[in-house]
Formats: C-alpha cells, sequence, structure tokens
C-alpha cells in the first residue's frame, strides 16, 4: 500500500503541531492509558484477598471482574464516542479521567459485594470516555503509514499500567490491606485529568492524510450501518473479542493461580507479574507497531496475518504457564505469553481508524471494544471462575489450572476472523479513504 506525503498537522486554531507536540501528545495519552489499565485490573491482584473478606465464589468474583466492568463500559462507550466525534474529545477525556479515579479510590470504601459492584460500574463508565477519543486525535495526528506504531506505543500504556498496578497492588495489600490499595492507585488521576485538559490541542480532523472534514457526524445509525456493512470491519472486531478473551482471562487470574497452586506470597506475585506482563506486555506491544507498519507497505493484510500468527504462537505457553510444575517456570512461560498477548491491538485499532469516516472513528474504536470487552473481558474471567467453582468438587486448588486452559486457548480461534478480514480489507479502506478524498461533496 502506497502512502503519499501528508500536509502538515494543525490545531483547529490554525497552529501546526510540531513533531515534538505530536510526541507530548502521545506521552500523555500513554498516561492516561496506563492509569486506566491500574484502575481496571488491579482488583486481578486484590482479587483473594477481596473474596475472602467478603465470603463470596469465585463466580461472584469473575462476575466482578468481568461483566460487572465490560457491560458498562462498552454499554457506555456508544454513546460518548459519538459526543467525542461531535465535539471537544479531550475536554470529555479529562471529565471522564477525574470521575473514574475518584471510584476507583471510593471502590475502597465498600462494605460489601454490591457496594464494589457498583464501585467498578462506575469506573467501566467513566473509563468509556479515554480510549475512542484518544485513537481519534492520534488518527489525526500521526498519518496511516505511521499511525499503527503511534497506537502501539499507546497501547503500552496498558502494560505500564499494569506493571505498576501489580507492582503497588501487591505490596499495597501485604502492607495496608486492599482498601488502601485502591485509595492510593486512585487519586493520582485527578491531577492527570487537569493535564490533560490544559495541554492536548484540538487537532483538525483529516490534516495528517490530507481528508477533508466534512462535519458534522452523520447520524448513529446511518455511521453504525456504514461501518457494519464493510465484512472486513466486522471480522476484525469478532477477531479482537477472541483475542482479548485468552488476554483477560489469563491476566484476572493469573495472581489468584500463583497463590492457590504454588503459594507464593501476594507481595512477590505483585512483583513477578509485574515484570512479565508490564515490560512483556510494552515490548510487544511496541515491536508489533512497528512490524506491523513496515509489513504493511508490502501488503496492509499483514495488519491481519501477524496477530493471526501470534494467536498460535503463544498456545504452547499458555500451556506452560498452567501446568507447570513449580512458580519459576510459571512465571518464565507468563513473559512469552505476555508478549504475544497484546499484538493484535494496536493493527486492530488502526485498522479501525482508516475503515471509518472522519466524523465516525471515536465510534469505530468504541465498536471495536464493544465486541472486545463483551467477549473478551466479559466472558474471559467470568468463565474461569465459572470453571473453578464447576471443576473445584474434584481438583481443589488445581481446578485454576484447567479454568484457563480451556478459557485461553481461545486466543488461536480469534486467527480465522483475521485471515477472513484479508479478503475484503483493501477494498473496503480504499472505498473509505475515496469518500473523504478533498474533491468529493
Amino acid at each position: 500500500m502506497a502512502y503519499e506525503a501528508r500536509p502538515a498537522v494543525t490545531a483547529e486554531n490554525g497552529v501546526v503541531i510540531s513533531p515534538a507536540r505530536a510526541r507530548w501528545v502521545l506521552g500523555v495519552l500513554v498516561a492516561v492509558y496506563a492509569v486506566n489499565f491500574i484502575d481496571r485490573n488491579i482488583l486481578g491482584i486484590l482479587l483473594q484477598p477481596i473474596k475472602e473478606e467478603l465470603g463470596v465464589s469465585d463466580t461472584a468474583m469473575g462476575f466482578l471482574t468481568g461483566p460487572a466492568f465490560a457491560v458498562f463500559y462498552t454499554a457506555a462507550g456508544i454513546p460518548i464516542a459519538r459526543l467525542a466525534d461531535r465535539g471537544s474529545r479531550r475536554g470529555l477525556m479529562a471529565l471522564g479521567l477525574a470521575f473514574w479515579s475518584l471510584a476507583t479510590a471510593a471502590s475502597g470504601l465498600a462494605r460489601s459485594f454490591a457496594q464494589l459492584a457498583a464501585a467498578r460500574v462506575a469506573v467501566g463508565v467513566g473509563e468509556a470516555t479515554a480510549t475512542p477519543a484518544a485513537h481519534s486525535i492520534l488518527s489525526d495526528v500521526f498519518p496511516p503509514e505511521r499511525r499503527t506504531r503511534a497506537l502501539a506505543v499507546y497501547n503500552a500504556g496498558a502494560s505500564v499500567g499494569m506493571f505498576f498496578g501489580l507492582l503497588f497492588g501487591g505490596w499495597l495489600q501485604e502492607a495496608f490491606g486492599w482498601r488502601v490499595a485502591f485509595a492510593v492507585v486512585g487519586l493520582p488521576g485527578i491531577a492527570l485529568a487537569l493535564v490533560v485538559r490544559t495541554t492536548i490541542p484540538e487537532v483538525r480532523r483529516g490534516g495528517a492524510e490530507g481528508r477533508a472534514d466534512r462535519g458534522p457526524a452523520p447520524p448513529m445509525r446511518e455511521a453504525l450501518r456504514a461501518l457494519w456493512s464493510l465484512p472486513s470491519y466486522r471480522c476484525i472486531c469478532v477477531a479482537a473479542g477472541l483475542y482479548a478473551m485468552s488476554a483477560y482471562g489469563m491476566t484476572m487470574w493469573a495472581a489468584a493461580m500463583l497463590d492457590r497452586v504454588h503459594g507464593i506470597p501476594y507481595s512477590e506475585i505483585g512483583t513477578r507479574l509485574a515484570v512479565v506482563v508490564g515490560l512483556c506486555g510494552a515490548v510487544g506491544a511496541i515491536l508489533s507497531g512497528a512490524l506491523c507498519d513496515r509489513l504493511a507497505r508490502r501488503d496492509v493484510r499483514w495488519q491481519l496475518w501477524v496477530p493471526a500468527l501470534a494467536g498460535v504462537l503463544l498456545l504452547p505457553f499458555l500451556a506452560l504457564f498452567a501446568l507447570a510444575p513449580d512458580p519459576d517456570l510459571a512465571v518464565a512461560a507468563f513473559a512469552p505469553v505476555n508478549l504475544l498477548n497484546v499484538v493484535f491491538a494496536a493493527p486492530t485499532y488502526a485498522l479501525a481508524q482508516g475503515l471509518a469516516r472522519l466524523r465516525v472513528r471515536a465510534l469505530a474504536s468504541a465498536s471495536v471494544l464493544l465486541v472486545l470487552n463483551l467477549i473478551g473481558m466479559g466472558l474471559g474471567p467470568l468463565l474461569v471462575g465459572v470453571l473453578n467453582d464447576a471443576f473445584a468438587p474434584h481438583l481443589g486448588a488445581e481446578a485454576v489450572r484447567v479454568s484457563l486452559l480451556l478459557v485461553a486457548g481461545a486466543g488461536a480461534l480469534g486467527g480465522v476472523p483475521s485471515l477472513l478480514a484479508g479478503r475484503t480489507l483493501a477494498a473496503d479502506l480504499a472505498r473509505v479513504e475515496a469518500a473523504d478524498a478533498p474533491g468529493n461533496a
């Protein structure tokens, strides 16, 4: 796929966005995504002590880590994305960041399972403001030939967030308890919200690729119909859901498995998982973005083929993590799992942005996230919890090994819709870009 020279990127007030300013925008958005994932995933490291204090089942905790967050996150994502496509993306993100940070801190005040579930719902609604707006901003700052790499760096923020969430969560839980852990990780997001509001520019839409912004945004029904009429977009969404089912199922229950099966103290679990989840995830995200950008210059379908290959390659490492006889081998196997788990994210989001009209980009991202999170986050952790309770009478603490192995294998199936998307991807991308060409009405 050939790329032509692009015009300068400008803010809505006409000021040119310099390369240094573009890097600042990317850096701030990475920090937002890191906070997003700290607040979203700290529950994983705190899962066992919360379960014991509140006296609930694994199925209940699977609900708390999965549907309680994912359903409301995705339900709020579509209307919030419409606000981002119509108005100020930075303002919406700053407001949402402050809201979910307060909700995270408030989680530590919960005295019952219902109260904690309500707090998680609030976190989910707040976090729905971040990624669709961020994807839309980055797609207007970075042209297509650099977009996957930029989105990969952004996505590495998730691994950075999991690194600090696991590291601090484990130590805070052991030193002060899980309630203090929620407060400590939640409150700093309020300061970051001010940084977003005051330093992120409102970038002119379409300037990075020479496309014409003919706003306002089309009606939601029309916009969704246009997106879902593209066969490649539909396949990309389904593939993302299957890849995410493996990733979320593993991530949310890894700490509980190391505690139950291998008896590792929580401070040690947090440190070990922080290194393999955070560092390996960040490396995997950045390398996959650079690789996909390079290969897509020859054939855009590499944006689909690379995630499909990663989904197959991680299977033996998943099996080794789940079935390893000692904790050192299990943690070592979890390193390549996390490197490969994140490969799908950046090319998926980059393709979704390319397949969307300019005033539909936040919605395109939110629609991918809807499928990804309902299947991945909504079902992955929940199914592990349900299977744990089903297998526990026969397997005891070992039940989590089998549950993880069964659920995590879904990632390999994501390659099927990825390969199917390749049949129409080039034609779908060309059709959307032609619709926004400067000479068209």
